[in-house]
């Protein structure tokens, strides 16, 4: 569910098309055994500005959202009408969503245990269920913006910046800092603003004996900060900065502490 939604039976994938359906099957999926009301998917479907007949269109879509995921020879059906809405029954399937936090949950417990290999295992197949923003930009160019999807897609979000942040950790921790290089560069270009993977980065860099390169960043996030927000680095990139100008032997060994997100 991480990405453009697709629903897995064995070896083959299915997609929804009609992107009201696709929203209403989101929502059921975030609150998976939990009752959805009426004015919950309408207002996820059509925001505050209902159309006239929005009941009957909810409706509809529950229909054919029954018919996408009815399987052949069964009687039952996952979307249960129940006042003043409708549950959406897991079962025993796996919703990449739900798991997605866990693996991170587990890899988190991991990593205060210094359990590094385990703990980078961890967060990478966490990261490897993740395949884009829930719910993109659909056909017609619009969005999905309820507060139900909206909520728990900045929350995945969030969670999975945290999972990339305590990945490096790992792999400094576990002296593979060049190999952590070229995915931290990635990272900072993808979140410009996040100085924690430029303060990893530039620890990479300086452990990889490029101590000129390691400068090259902390001008550059300097300068990011400057012309985007009017601000200074924060504490820990510049004394990181003075101890590699210094040639701090310290910094050449864990552990690096984490920016505490």
């Amino acid at each position: 569910m991480l990405g453009p939604l697709r629903i897995r039976d064995g070896n083959s994938y299915s997609t929804i098309n009609a992107q009201k359906v696709e929203v209403v099957l989101t929502v059921l999926l975030v609150r998976a055994d939990q009752l959805v009301s009426l004015e919950q998917l309408m207002r996820e479907i059509w925001g505050e500005d209902l159309p006239r007949r929005a009941t009957a269109g909810l409706h509809v879509y529950i229909s054919q959202l029954r018919k996408f995921l009815k399987l052949p020879g069964t009687a039952g059906n996952p979307v249960e009408t129940r006042a003043p809405g409708y549950v959406l029954h897991k079962g025993e399937d796996q919703i990449d969503a739900q798991e997605f936090p866990e693996l991170v949950d587990v890899g988190r417990s991991l990593l205060r245990e210094k359990r590094y290999d385990e703990a980078a295992s961890c967060f990478g197949q966490a990261l490897a269920l993740w395949r884009g923003p829930i719910l993109g930009q659909g056909g017609n160019g619009t969005v999905a913006n309820g507060p139900i999807i909206d909520g728990f897609s900045t929350w995945l979000t969030e969670i999975r910046l945290e999972c990339q942040e305590m990945l490096v950790e790992c792999q400094l921790q576990l002296g593979r800092h060049r190999e952590a290089v070229g995915m931290l560069y990635a990272l900072t270009a993808e979140n410009p603003m996040c100085e924690a993977f430029y303060r990893q980065l530039m620890l990479a860099l300086y452990r990889s004996e490029r101590q000129a390169d390691a400068l090259k960043v902390y001008q550059s996030v300097r300068k990011t900060l400057n012309d985007e927000l009017g601000l200074e680095p924060g504490r820990p990139l510049q004394d990181l900065q003075r101890a590699i100008l210094s040639g701090d032997m310290h910094l050449m060994s864990p552990p690096l502490a984490l920016s505490g997100r």
